[in-house]
């Protein structure tokens, strides 16, 4: 039967058009993926098993988990299923895999093609008039939809009604659902996991972290495997939630990609996924049950702000002060930064093989957002995915400038600064330097799963103290090594 649910999926997905799936943020589940999702769930006896699938599509996910049902690998003696896909379009495909389960299981279908944001915010906030009658659910398996909200749209307003507040309708979907399971009952989801850090998610951390225990976190390492029939290239996790459980130990399990062929699987303690200090509760996913070395060194222990210095965005925003950027530089301008001015840990400017322009006029609409030259330590935010390191980081040097006595940069970099003021050239390598080490790489993917790197990210990373910094600062400068694999085995050294 699964099988059959396959050939339907793939049919599906050839039929609808590339704006149809884009309209409704739709992705469907692969089977390998689906069988695995429905393995999660624990085999606990229940008379009647009552299922939410949010955001159906063709069903695969209800497919899967009815599978287990079948086969008495889940102990009950009904099953109803309420099965949310709002693209009409899709009812037909959706009827046809569940309709396989009838005549071997007792089970009861419904099929809802209202809008599941709505419906469920009218459950959960009492309204007289809703169409549906509201029940409390035992399982939840969901593929939600993938799709930024607007602040000003009727979703956020809505959601806000529930007390959940989000940008994207993924975890709208995950903290609905949560909110509609009984005590104990338990969430199987594939969602995107650019959840797990960044400020605009901390709410819906915060949300899932207060209502459920993490039960169990599943990490692809290839980024393009989970969904390669849609072409998708975020990076997705498999998340297990139990509503109100005690949270102990969380199973974490790896693999190279949808078919699970080399799955690793260990346990790692709460304090290690989300650290009881941290502020913005970042759900940190380790790929092996080892502490990095950055976690267990003592000598790692600096923040930015305990070594005296700040980061930031790059403030000039293009689109917003066309008027005043130029192609190349003139009298009256200051040097104007992109990510593509940086390659290879340094500066090439002005350049003449970009679209981008090279400076920015300088007058009294400008001047607030511009920095005075000197050496900062430079981050790209966004790192292409076949950047070998998530963060990429460069030093300005002021020499790279002539005579400009103030420069600008763009918003796609973050700078990392001493009270908007250039670093010593020794402290900015240094930190350009373990910025783009290994050691850092391998810290920073535990909590992002993002190409993006911001600046709160940057925030909460730990450093070795001034003087280490400054001290491989002055090896990169007498080497030029700034991007060198030799960086880690110097940053030990004189870490020691």
């Amino acid at each position: 039967m699964l099988q059959e649910a396959e050939k339907i999926r793939i049919t599906a997905a050839r039929n609808l058009s590339s704006v149809q799936k884009t309209k409704f943020g739709q992705y469907f589940t692969p089977l390998s993926i689906a069988a695995f999702m429905a393995s999660l769930f624990d085999n606990r006896r229940c008379d009647t098993i009552r299922l939410l699938d949010a955001g159906a599509g063709v069903g695969s996910l209800s497919a899967a988990f009815l599978g287990r049902c079948v086969s008495g690998d889940l102990n009950c003696h009904k099953v109803e299923v309420d099965a949310f896909e709002i693209d009409t379009e899709l009812h037909p495909y959706l009827s046809k895999t569940l309709e396989q389960y009838n005549k071997h299981i007792d089970l009861v279908v419904r099929i809802i093609g209202k809008d599941f944001i709505t419906t469920a915010v009218e459950w959960l906030t009492g309204n007289l008039f809703q169409d549906y009658e509201s029940k409390t659910y035992s399982h939840a398996i969901l593929n939600p939809p993938y799709k930024k909200i607007r602040s000003n749209s009727r979703y956020r307003l809505m959601l806000r009604r529930a007390g959940i507040e989000t940008v994207n309708l993924y975890p709208a979907f995950v903290a609905l659902v949560l909110s509609l399971l009984e005590k104990n009952g338990e969430l199987v989801a594939i969602i995107p996991r650019s959840f797990c850090n960044g400020s605009y998610y901390r709410p819906f951390r915060q949300h899932i972290l207060a209502r459920a225990a993490i039960r169990r976190l599943h990490l692809f390492h290839s980024r393009n495997k989970a969904f390669k029939d849609d072409d998708v290239l975020q990076e997705n996790i498999i998340i297990k939630l139990e509503r109100g459980g005690n949270q102990e130990e969380v199973i974490v399990s790896t693999s190279t990609d949808d078919q699970f062929d080399d799955l690793d699987i260990f346990k790692i303690p709460f304090d290690q996924i989300v650290f009881p200090d941290d502020r913005e509760s970042f759900i940190h996913v380790p790929t092996s049950p080892e502490k990095d070395t950055i976690e267990i060194s003592g000598e790692y222990k600096y923040s930015l702000k305990n070594l005296g210095l700040s980061v930031s965005t790059g403030p000039v925003v293009d689109f917003r002060v066309k008027e005043h950027l130029c192609k190349m530089p003139e009298h009256g301008t200051a040097p104007l930064l992109y990510p593509t001015h940086f390659r290879n840990g340094k500066v090439v400017w002005p350049l003449t093989d970009t679209k981008k322009p090279n400076a920015i006029r300088v007058n009294n609409s400008t001047q607030k957002w511009l920095y005075p030259t000197g050496y900062y330590c430079i981050v790209r935010r966004f790192t292409s995915k076949e950047e070998k390191r998530r963060i990429v980081a460069s030093v300005v040097e002021p020499q790279n400038f002539k005579d400009a006595l103030l420069l600008g940069f763009e918003n796609h970099l973050n700078i990392i600064h001493c009270n908007k003021q250039g670093l010593s050239p020794e402290l900015a390598y240094g930190l350009a330097a373990y910025l783009n080490s290994e050691l850092v790489d391998k810290c920073f993917r535990r909590f992002s799963g993002n190409t993006q790197v911001n600046a709160t990210d940057l925030r909460l990373l730990r450093f070795p103290g001034r003087e280490v910094l400054i001290r491989l600062g002055k090896w990169v400068l007498s080497t030029g090594e700034v991007m060198s694999p030799r960086v880690d085995e110097q940053l030990m050294g004189l870490a020691l």
